[in-house]
């Protein structure tokens, strides 16, 4: 399906529920399968990812394909290499077949699992073996994809040995390790980060009802919204002030780009504040999701800013450097954007309308990937959206 969006008015004044997390879910979601008790989750997101990680936990088939679900297919790659005596094959489509999962595959190796390569080597799809694993010291380049880092971390309690994990070059996307142990703290499980290094004893999950918070990468849409839009006053709910999501950082960055955000009422509250104090140079190294959004406002608004960190942009699900410069540059003289099956092309884009017009979003259903009621969210908000005839 293929939509055009506008605004009549340019004043965006709404209140939306945000999905809820799929990082904090699927996590959630391995932590319990790995728990020898089980507990209840509330608020369990929504989207395709996390449905996908759902259904492939709860299969029995011996072939599982999770389809563009990036992270249900590394932290899956972990969590079946465990499963003693099981055998599976993993894979997924033909974009997630062309993401880079080597480095994760050589340290589960080291540490006794079994995989092979049925196709390419480095790529899905994969044969598990499931057996017990040793764990034990391993190394682990930081430069490539923190997921790899999490699926590592979340099976190391159940090892025979744990973990001691060294994390050797410059480590991305940092936050989400840390949200990664801070919820397997929420699970009684210890651990310590020294330096480059985190070790895990071997030890159980205890388990814990518990309920899932607001998506802040989803927020970052709506920033966008609210520092195009010539008047706002947005309301977000489900977000916690003290979350443990990395892309809270949003606040502070939007902030320079005239949005104030206000917690009130256990709302976030978005108004124009009129600041214009960004920074020359933005690092996103650790927060990286927050490119597509940012770069799509900065165009906007005729602001030309250096962004650095973006290294594992390119095997996103495109290549999200490469994808946001032609759809910009296609503004120039076309008003149809192309979303590369890329859930965060749709969303970052969309916004633009506030400043560009109408604009067509072509494979809008990509949002279903992480936020599946984004386009009735805008309506909310004002925007006008209508099938294309085209």
């Amino acid at each position: 399906m293929n939509y055009k969006i506008s605004h009549p008015t340019k004043v965006v004044e709404c209140e939306v529920d945000l999905p809820t997390s799929k990082s904090i879910s699927n996590r959630l979601l391995i932590i319990r399968a790995l728990c020898e008790e089980s507990f209840k989750i509330e608020n369990l997101s929504d989207s395709d990812d996390t449905r996908s990680l759902i259904h492939s936990l709860n299969t029995l088939e011996n072939t599982i394909d999770v389809a563009h679900a990036g992270t249900t297919f590394r932290f899956l790659t972990s969590y079946l290499a465990i499963q003693n005596n099981k055998e599976f094959i993993l894979t997924g489509s033909d974009r997630l077949k062309e993401r880079p999962i080597k480095e994760l595959i050589k340290v589960l190796r080291k540490i006794g699992g079994k995989i092979e390569y049925l196709n390419n080597d480095g790529f899905a799809p994969l044969k598990i073996s499931g057996s017990k694993l040793k764990g034990g010291f391993v190394e682990i380049d930081g430069g490539i994809s923190s997921q790899f880092i999490s699926s590592i971390l979340l099976i190391s309690p159940v090892l025979q040995n744990g973990i001691q994990l060294k994390i050797n070059s410059n480590l991305v996307s940092k936050l989400y390790i840390e949200m990664t142990l801070k919820l397997m703290s929420e699970f009684g499980i210890h651990w310590e980060w020294n330096k480059n290094k985190i070790e895990i004893k071997p030890q159980k999950y205890v388990g814990k009802d518990i309920a899932i918070e607001s998506d802040w990468s989803a927020a970052t849409f709506w920033f966008e919204i609210a520092a195009l839009a010539e008047k706002c006053n947005i309301k977000l709910n489900g977000l916690f002030k003290e979350s443990i999501q990395g892309d809270k950082k949003v606040v502070k960055l939007f902030e320079k780009l005239g949005v104030a955000a206000v917690f009130k009422n256990n709302q976030l509250i978005l108004t124009k504040n009129g600041e214009n104090s960004l920074p020359k140079e933005i690092d996103l190294l650790e927060t990286p999701d927050m490119y597509q959004p940012l770069i799509c406002t900065l165009s906007a608004l005729s602001l030309n800013r250096e962004i650095t960190g973006l290294q594992t942009l390119k095997d996103k699900e495109t290549n999200r450097i490469i994808a946001v410069e032609n759809e910009l540059e296609k503004l120039k003289s076309s008003k149809e954007i192309e979303t590369y099956k890329d859930h965060r092309m749709a969303m970052s884009f969309a916004p633009l309308c506030l400043k560009f017009g109408k604009l067509q979003i072509n494979n809008s259903e990509v949002v279903n990937k992480s936020y599946p009621n984004f386009w009735r969210d805008l309506k909310i908000g004002g925007f006008t959206i209508v099938p294309s005839t085209d």
